[in-house]
């Protein structure tokens, strides 16, 4: 393997003009803040990752990120967003930030309107539907039509990996869900997340198909419960 990159991108939204994202690495450091040892070691992180994607001086409005599908509209910076895991925009000089160990980034970017989301997607968060909630509020902000929408999944905990008991598998449809060993089963987060957006008319939607615990750039939980965390940045040009 070589040399570890510093960000993830997902492939079809690279080149769209007026779109910035990217997904951080280990290589960046962690930027999970909770149970952080050195707080002040992971704001430096998330200020290098946010110059690496070429947003120097902007600072980074947080989704304080809960498992739920609430979404919030950021029109100016905030430090952090309580209670949300998604966030829209249609401004330049925000950065919407949010961290992630297995659980799914979500980006939404609608070139017609110049607007964008970033979605935080576990298995509680996906049951509650919160792509289609941060698709909604696109639509509802600023009248998104989903089928100009072009979406992104970034890493997360992969469908061969992503071991649940029966109370989680039973909340997804038969066809996310494996058996695994003994009582466990095998639940692709990724491919629940792709197939809601679709149903809600989004034509475009662009799987990284990176898994979190197979990668040892990127932290998992499920590999390593330290805290550490990798960021995924939305900002508009």
């Amino acid at each position: 393997m070589g040399s570890t990159p510093q960000l993830l991108t997902i492939p079809s939204l690279e080149a769209e003009p007026g779109l910035v994202h990217g997904f951080s690495t280990m290589s960046l450091g962690s930027m999970g803040l909770t149970h952080a040892p050195d707080p002040e070691a992971v704001m430096a992180s998330r200020r290098q990752f946010a110059r690496a994607l070429g947003i120097d001086a902007e600072p980074l409005t947080v989704a304080g990120a809960v498992h739920g599908n609430e979404v919030a509209r950021v029109d100016e910076h905030l430090d952090v967003v309580r209670g949300v895991d998604a966030l829209v925009t249609d401004r330049r000089g925000v950065a919407l930030f949010a961290t992630f160990a297995d659980c799914y980034p979500i980006v939404l970017w609608d070139p017609e309107h110049r607007c964008a989301a970033l979605a935080h997607a576990g298995w509680r968060g996906t049951v509650a539907r919160v792509g289609p909630a941060a698709l909604a509020k696109l639509r509802d902000e600023y009248g998104t039509d989903p089928a100009h929408v072009r979406a992104g999944i970034g890493p997360g905990i992969c469908g061969r990996c992503y071991e649940v008991g029966e109370e989680v598998a039973s909340q997804f449809d038969s066809q996310f869900v494996r058996r695994g060993a003994g009582d466990r089963f095998l639940l692709d987060l990724a491919a629940a997340n792709r197939a809601q957006l679709e149903a809600e008319g989004v034509t475009e939607v662009d799987v990284i198909g990176l898994c979190t615990k197979e990668t040892d750039y990127l932290p998992s939980h499920r590999r390593s419960a330290d805290g550490t965390r990798f960021g995924g940045i939305v900002a508009l040009r």
